[in-house]
């Protein structure tokens, strides 16, 4: 549970929170902290989900970039994934957004 002033926000599966207000919405932050994944997330909240060699085609970046990105984004809680075969499919995690806007909200 992060505390914020008198509210209190639960952050969704995925997300590892400290409790504490500033460095969780640090850590969101931070995941967002390049042009490039923020591009990542748009895209994906725009298409629902995305194979991660279509997302390198849409990127125009190296396959090996766009998947390091991923990992950061998915390390902190932003986009999940699954793996079919030889294919690694991503999406947001719609609850992990909400909460950062809850914690955005409250700067």
């Amino acid at each position: 549970m992060v505390k914020r002033a008198d509210k209190e926000c639960c952050p969704p599966e995925g997300i590892r929170s400290t409790g504490n207000f500033d460095e969780d919405l640090s850590s969101l932050c931070k995941a967002l902290g390049h042009p490039a994944r923020v591009r990542l997330v748009r895209i994906l909240a725009e298409k629902g989900a995305c194979i991660s060699g279509d997302l390198a085609d849409a990127m125009d970046l190296a396959p090996s970039t766009v998947s390091e990105h991923l990992r950061i984004l998915k390390e902190a809680g932003l986009v999940q994934g699954t793996i079919d075969g030889p294919r690694r499919c991503y999406c947001i995690n719609d609850g992990a957004l909400d909460f950062a806007r809850k914690l955005l909200k409250e700067i």
